[in-house]
């Protein structure tokens, strides 16, 4: 996202009266949210403001129509890696789970 702030303040995409390099940290911003997102993904509500943040780089298409790409393409990863991360702790709590006893035990 950082590079998407740079192509913000490189193609001065931002209203009048914004300056461009107000493109630059808004950028930063988001990109360093994200990584902190990822970092927190052990909570259930991190999961819904990565969303928020997709939605956030989607936006940008206003300003920028390629930063669609960049949203449908990493808003597609996130929702593999949530997707799966779930199944995956599904079944690695099945594999945890002490085994059920059969009949007659």
């Amino acid at each position: 996202m950082f590079l998407g702030g740079l192509v913000v303040y490189g193609l001065r995409v931002l209203p009048d009266g914004i300056e461009p390099w107000w493109g630059i940290i808004g950028g930063s911003v988001l990109a360093l949210l994200m990584v902190i997102t990822a970092g927190l993904l052990r909570h259930s509500w991190a999961i819904a403001v990565g969303w928020a943040l997709q939605v956030v780089v989607l936006l940008g298409g206003f300003l920028v129509p390629a930063l669609v790409i960049v949203a449908i393409i990493f808003g597609g990863m996130w929702a593999y890696a949530t997707i799966k991360g779930a199944s995956l702790d599904a079944r690695n709590a099945r594999r945890a789970a002490p085994p059920e006893p059969s009949n007659g035990e």
